[in-house]
């Protein structure tokens, strides 16, 4: 009776005591989490939270003819050396290919886990398709400047010519009759500067210049066109300035009636 009291007591404590190490053992199933190496290799995921600090290291980086020195977590990914090369070269991370070991390495890759270490050395190389974006943007900026000279000149060439009209303007508003060729010399003129204008390939803030110009040679054309009217319908020598002061004097002075008597 004893034996059999013992044994179930010692049964409900061996199952018990499996359910417990099941359960331990479930629980340590479900917390634990995996990733794979870059190499295939199933391992186990770190835990950030783990409260192991690792060293940092020292890395060598070669990029083209510079030599760059940087300390990095040895934990860190690729992708965070990149970030930090930003600084130091100007090139955004999605700009760099960074070679480990003849490989270039993802962003997510942790150095630890691809045998950098300290003193490693990584090659920085600047992505091709970075190396076109930035050559076309440096011909988009040239030809941007190139446009902003272009209308300039054009700009103080207006500014003479605008002056002329302005001078124009003035005498016909005086009543003076201008020469029409001066006014059909000036309208040439100002086209030249539209025609100069079309010619520009304006990009950017460059194109809000260059419609201003035009404008300005339309005003200027409208003017002289208006002018070129009021101008036909002035008198004929309105402009000229006549002094009637030698009518006054005598045709036949009296010193030579004089002179006319003696033989």
């Amino acid at each position: 009776m004893m034996k059999n009291r013992m044994s179930g007591v010692y049964g409900k404590m061996g199952e018990g005591s499996a359910n417990t190490t099941s359960s331990s053992y479930a629980s340590t199933e479900e917390e634990t989490e995996w990733e794979k190496r870059p190499g295939g290799m199933l391992v186990q995921k770190r835990n950030p939270n783990a409260g192991v600090s690792s060293p940092d290291v020292r890395l060598r980086v070669v990029y083209g003819a510079v030599r760059y020195e940087i300390s990095v977590n040895s934990q860190a990914t690729f992708g965070e050396v990149k970030k930090r090369l930003t600084a130091e070269t100007g090139l955004q991370p999605s700009e760099q290919r960074v070679i480990f070991k003849g490989k270039e390495r993802e962003n997510g890759e942790f150095l630890d886990m691809c045998g950098v270490k300290d003193r490693s050395k990584l090659i920085l190389m600047e992505d091709p398709a970075s190396i076109e974006r930035r050559f076309i943007q440096m011909r988009r900026n040239a030809k941007i400047q190139s446009a902003h000279r272009a209308i300039n000149h054009v700009s103080m060439e207006l500014d003479k010519l605008a002056d002329q009209v302005s001078a124009i303007e003035k005498s016909v508003s005086n009543g003076a009759k201008v020469p029409e060729v001066q006014i059909t010399t000036l309208v040439e003129m100002l086209m030249r500067q539209a025609i100069k204008l079309d010619d520009v390939g304006a990009e950017g803030d460059a194109v809000a210049q260059k419609n201003h110009q035009g404008k300005r040679v339309e005003r200027c054309v409208e003017t002289l066109e208006t002018l070129k009217i009021w101008n036909g319908r002035a008198k004929p020598g309105a402009d000229v300035v006549v002094t009637t002061q030698w009518e006054k004097f005598d045709p036949s002075p009296p010193a030579m009636a004089q002179w006319e008597i003696f033989y």
